[in-house]
């Protein structure tokens, strides 16, 4: 299957690649150490509530690094003979469009599935089991794919591809990335107990948000028809008591007002609570961008007090175009600047990306959940973005004043 010629007695495998005067020992302790901290990174977007998406995006892109490789993918089977997730690295978002819709479970990527066990080839193309890859496909050379195992299931591989040392790829790279994919079968595996942990505590949320609304909101705004109903009746006959009927009417809005005040804030999320809007702001460009392998850079000045409806619809809408930025823009880099100007705090994104269309079909569900959290807190989203061009998007909320 093409595998890599064995060293000769004595000599260290991949000993061509390091400098005489250099232990190989040591540089397998190095190697692990970047092993590790990569696992380390992508536990840690685990745990601080990525989606599944974005780990697969850090796995893939480490094992692009880790194996010294032009490109990287990692495909994740569904049932239907396609794949649930396909996560690439090394492509552009242009080529991904180009080479077309994701694959099937077939050729070189159903052998891996169906043997779950390494596969090294120093030219794929020369296997006869090599076929139904796209025309517009990067020509594929030396490739390395390895299992991720869940136990004895195959649950998905990692496919690293025309390796940039002379050579190819040698059992020493094979070994890395087979350690690397079991402790991604671990960071996958945790990601999907966490998003279905998160569904069922959104599902949870709302049955509670239902009870608090009837029991206290519902209540107050059925009493205040009624007392609403009653003073229009009595003002032809009895306009003192129809003043009364009216306060009270006032009085009990008031108290409807302040409950559902209450059962919104606590749809704010547990970030902001711990680190504050800045901070929570700060944290999620961190890791997303170490995800994406771009900067992130986060300016924050001094902001004044908001409520936690205008604080989540902040970082929320930061979130949603900061992750757009970097999936989507083909932008090095994304700036980030949080500000407070003339009784509001401005939020404003900005990539050095291509570009897109804000009224056309990319538009899709995520600008219209930027632009409906806005209105809901009477804020004004500005998208300046054209194809080709680089993309801000800016955020004004105003400050309540109590």
């Amino acid at each position: 299957m093409g595998k890599q010629e064995r060293p000769a007695p004595g000599q260290h495998a991949g000993a061509d690649r390091l400098p005489s005067a250099e232990d190989p020992a040591r540089q397998d302790d190095s190697c692990h150490d970047e092993v590790f901290e990569r696992i380390s990174q992508v536990v840690l977007a685990v745990a601080s509530q990525l989606s599944v998406r974005d780990v697969l995006q850090m796995i893939v892109r480490s094992a692009r690094s880790l194996a010294d490789a032009e490109y990287a993918a990692l495909g994740v089977p569904d049932e239907r003979g396609s794949f649930a997730e396909f996560v690439v690295d090394g492509i552009s978002a242009r080529q991904q469009a180009e080479i077309g819709p994701l694959p099937r479970q077939h050729g070189m990527l159903a052998v891996i599935l169906q043997e779950g066990k390494p596969l090294r080839f120093d030219d794929i193309r020369t296997d006869p089991r090599f076929w139904g890859w796209p025309a517009a496909h990067p020509e594929l050379t030396d490739v390395l794919g390895v299992p991720i195992l869940e136990g004895s299931r195959v649950i998905g591989f990692i496919f690293a591809a025309c390796k940039h040392t002379p050579g190819g790829f040698t059992e020493r790279d094979e070994r890395m990335l087979s350690l690397f994919a079991a402790h991604a079968a671990i960071a996958l595996t945790n990601a999907r107990l966490f998003e279905r942990a998160r569904e069922l505590s959104v599902l949870e949320e709302r049955a509670r948000l239902a009870r608090d609304l009837h029991d206290a909101v519902s209540q107050k705004l059925f009493s205040v028809r009624a007392k609403a109903r009653a003073a229009a009746m009595l003002v032809p006959r009895d306009p003192a008591r129809a003043v009364a009927e009216i306060d009270s009417v006032a009085a009990l809005a008031g108290e409807a007002h302040a409950e559902l005040r209450a059962v919104i804030d606590g749809l704010a999320p547990p970030d902001l609570a711990a680190s504050g809007l800045a901070g929570s702001i700060r944290g999620y460009a961190v890791l997303a961008g170490r995800t994406y392998g771009k900067a992130v850079r986060v300016e924050a000045g001094e902001l004044p007090d908001l409520d936690g409806q205008r604080e989540t619809v902040l970082y929320r809408v930061a979130q949603e175009a900061i992750s757009n930025a970097l999936r989507h823009s083909g932008s090095k880099d994304v700036r980030v600047r949080l500000t407070a100007r003339q009784r509001a705090v401005v939020l404003e994104i900005a990539d050095h990306g291509t570009g897109f269309d804000p009224g056309g079909a990319h538009g899709g569900v995520g600008l219209s959940s930027m632009r409906e959290r806005a209105a809901s807190v009477g804020g004004t989203l500005m998208i300046r973005s054209s194809p080709g061009e680089p993309t801000t998007i800016r955020l004004s909320v105003p400050v309540q004043h109590r």
